[in-house]
């Protein structure tokens, strides 16, 4: 598949036009023009690049890109060693970040409520990269949180009562831990995200909902994982996602 061609099929899927992000999605270095193999994985971390090395990948796919929007753009030090390898070894470079979470079938949120076993009924309208859904039958916080906790293979941060009861979920991987009043709003008993602030403990025993925090990392390993699936699927690409341990 040609470079060119997967970009496009790429940014179309996830809709990239839509978003106003923190960093450029899509393809953010160039290498070979033809692409067989593709490595994925949730950040392009030096530790990453060396797998795609050593696997000959020909291009790498991942949530957590480069060139963020607050970053120092000097290619210097660290900078320069990880772009380095990647034009060294001629490996293209994906990133799609918001676009990723947002898709209603591959993406961060949908993928983190299959494993969970969760059912999505809404996405919230004041932010629509919360999803929002009920349990079957209500179960105490503390459950949710045990779990959780079995299908992420992390134990995750409990905030509110492990005792209380909760019925209504709201839930956005990664680093949502500000959208938190949307879903107040929405009507949830629980929010779960990847994270957690200093405030979010305060708001979260001032307004009785339980906050969840999962691990950035952690929530954010199944719509990479999805994504490397359908290139194999729909494109006969070869892919393998790779989990590089993380425990924020």
């Amino acid at each position: 598949m040609h470079r060119a061609q997967l970009q496009a099929c790429l940014n179309d899927l996830l809709e990239c036009g839509r978003f106003s992000d923190y960093c450029p999605n899509g393809l953010q270095v160039e290498g070979r023009a033809e692409i067989r193999r593709v490595l994925g994985g949730v950040t392009a971390s030096r530790a990453l690049i060396e797998r795609a090395i050593a696997w000959q990948a020909d291009a790498i796919i991942v949530h957590h890109g480069w060139f963020w929007r607050s970053e120092d753009p000097r290619v210097t030090g660290m900078r320069r060693q990880r772009l380095g390898l990647l034009l060294a070894h001629d490996i293209n470079l994906f990133a799609y970040h918001l676009p990723l979470d947002a898709h209603p079938e591959l993406g961060n949120n949908a993928q983190l409520a299959r494993v969970l076993g969760w059912k999505v009924t809404a996405a919230c309208r004041e932010q629509p990269l919360i999803l929002l859904g009920q349990l079957p039958h209500p179960m105490l916080a503390g459950e949710v949180a045990r779990s959780v906790a079995a299908r992420l293979a992390r134990e995750p941060l409990l905030i509110g009562e492990a005792q209380q009861e909760v019925s209504q979920l709201a839930w956005c991987t990664g680093g949502a831990q500000d959208y938190f009043e949307h879903a107040i709003a929405a009507g949830a008993d629980l929010f779960l995200s990847g994270e957690i602030s200093e405030k979010t403990v305060h708001l979260a025993r001032e307004s009785g909902v339980a906050y969840l925090a999962a691990g950035h990392h952690a929530t954010e390993r199944y719509g990479i994982r999805a994504l490397c699936a359908y290139l194999t699927e729909q494109y006969g690409l070869e892919t393998e996602f790779i989990d590089i341990d993380n425990p924020v």
